[in-house]
């Protein structure tokens, strides 16, 4: 079974203050962009819409068939937020994009990407997968989603919030999935 490599490589302003991370990008061919959420199938990009323009197509072009990277990235730099995933190579056991069918062949190395974000100072996961692959690397209890557990990286005080899933496939709504999002970053004075 071939082995992946990540197709991307992180996303890290500098003065970013949350590290978020899913598990491995869907196949290409899914693709709408090439940036991270890139499968129009899931709400990430929507979540951000609703939450901080109150448009859930926001992000998307003029056709709705395709985000629009260019204000993705201005927008995540301007909220000082990093993006990458839990594992760096996956074989994909289906022709999916769901992570129950992804086996994770090296993780990645987590504690390297929060080096390079001195003033990171939270990790959100985006599904268990991506929880579980985190969760081998640091000493830290699995918060229910929705919610947080805080850890000690190298003396900093961090905080992990598992949110919801924002593929299509987990069972929520969109309007419940921005909820729980809303909660975290106006918690972390992302959203006022």
């Amino acid at each position: 079974m071939e082995i992946e490599k990540h197709p991307l490589e992180p996303f890290l302003p500098a003065k970013a203050q949350l590290l978020m991370l899913g598990s491995f990008p869907p196949q290409r061919k899914r693709w709408s962009m090439d940036f991270y959420y890139p499968n129009l199938n899931n709400d990430m990009w929507r979540i951000f819409g609703v939450l901080f323009f109150n448009d859930k197509e926001h992000f998307l072009n003029s056709t709705r068939k395709a985000f629009v990277r260019e204000r993705i990235i201005d927008f995540l730099n301007e909220k000082c937020i990093a993006l990458f995933d839990t594992a760096s190579s996956v074989r994909r056991l289906q022709d999916n994009a769901s992570d129950k069918f992804l086996e994770v062949v090296e993780a990645t190395d987590v504690a390297a990407l929060l080096r390079q974000l001195p003033e990171c100072k939270a990790i959100v996961t985006t599904g268990q997968k991506a929880t579980d692959t985190l969760r081998q690397q640091f000493d830290v209890e699995e918060p229910k989603v929705g919610d947080y557990a805080e850890f000690v990286f190298e003396g900093r005080a961090m905080r992990l919030y598992r949110m919801p899933s924002s593929s299509r496939a987990y069972p929520l709504a969109l309007d419940k999935k921005a909820a729980a999002y809303r909660i975290m970053y106006q918690d972390l004075q992302i959203l006022s």
